[in-house]
């Protein structure tokens, strides 16, 4: 009786294993620079330099982000549980509201929020590289007027 039941736990993992749903996630945390040169914007205008701080802890994950345009420099602070239960977060001309998950090895960070009277919507998939060093955000943002994708490469 004791080996069937290890050999049908030995199974249970494979099959999991095989489905992609035993993994362990990716700690996130460390200062990381915006490398615009492995970066895509498309036509969405680029900043001229960003970095963000993340503290991740578990379930609980703290951003803090720092970017520099033409017309100056904004901070903004997030705070999510990568549980999928909503987080309200505080920005600038309102309140985003957003939820995190693991999808296997990746981040998925949704969000939305008014701004000016208009709903900005963002998918971000966020995958660490394998050595820790690069974290790749890739963002599907939706606005009334359309839809556009951007990639952002950060380094530690």
């Amino acid at each position: 009786m004791k080996r069937t039941l290890a050999c049908m736990g030995a199974f249970t993992v494979a099959i999991l294993l095989l489905a992609g749903t035993v993994y362990a996630a990716p700690n996130l945390t460390g200062e990381w620079k915006l490398s615009l040169a492995k970066s895509d914007y498309g036509a969405f205008p680029s900043p001229l330099a960003m970095t963000r701080t993340v503290t991740h802890n578990g379930i609980n994950l703290a951003l803090h982000s720092v970017q520099k345009s033409a017309q100056g420099e904004v901070a903004s602070d997030y705070k999510y549980t990568i549980d999928g239960k909503e987080s309200v977060n505080k920005v600038q001309g309102g309140e985003s509201r957003g939820t995190a998950q693991w999808i296997g090895d990746k981040l998925m960070i949704e969000n939305a929020r008014e701004f000016q009277g208009v709903t900005l919507k963002e998918k971000q998939i966020w995958t660490l590289a394998p050595d820790g060093k690069t974290l790749t955000v890739d963002s599907h943002v939706t606005v009334p007027n359309g839809e556009f994708d951007v990639k952002q490469v950060f380094e530690k």
